[in-house]
């Protein structure tokens, strides 16, 4: 037993989806994840578990800080859009971004704004557990959740 029958295992349970955001030093990265987790209700505490050789890593890893829009149920493009490795300065071509807060995407059920508290290294990941600065209700109906290597609607 390895980490492909895990993987395959994992794909058969749906997960929510959502695009991680991070910006430093004039660089910004997006990221699809299914590891958002809420942790704590008191303190508000979340965590996203993210691989060493994710694109994301570093810039997350020096931010300190990270926004999560919880997608919707018609937001699959952004999904895949942040699910591949994309050059840095074509991923945000035509990526609704919000304006009042450029870490979260437009149209989302919900988003999260955190600044990283704990840094835990657990096998070939890092959990990034965050404060929560700020969370809100989005526009965004339904949910996208992955399962079996796609996206489906909720």
């Amino acid at each position: 037993m390895g980490g492909e029958e895990q993987r395959a295992l994992f794909r058969r349970w749906p997960a929510g989806v959502s695009v991680v955001v991070a910006q430093t030093g004039g660089r910004k990265a997006g990221l699809t994840v299914s590891s958002l987790v809420s942790v704590s209700l008191n303190p508000q505490l979340v965590s996203i578990s993210i691989g060493r050789e994710a694109s994301i890593f570093e810039v997350l890893d020096e931010a300190g800080a990270w926004g999560a829009s919880i997608l919707a149920a018609d937001q699959a493009r952004l999904a895949q859009h942040f699910s591949r490795s994309v050059p840095p300065l074509v991923q945000w071509d035509g990526i609704p971004a919000r304006v009042d807060q450029p870490l979260l995407l437009e149209g989302a059920v919900g988003w999260i704004l955190a600044d990283t508290v704990q840094r835990v290294d657990v096998g070939d990941h890092v959990i990034f557990v965050g404060a929560v600065r700020s969370l809100e209700a989005g526009p965004g109906q339904g949910a996208l959740v992955y399962l079996d290597r796609r996206y489906a609607e909720l």
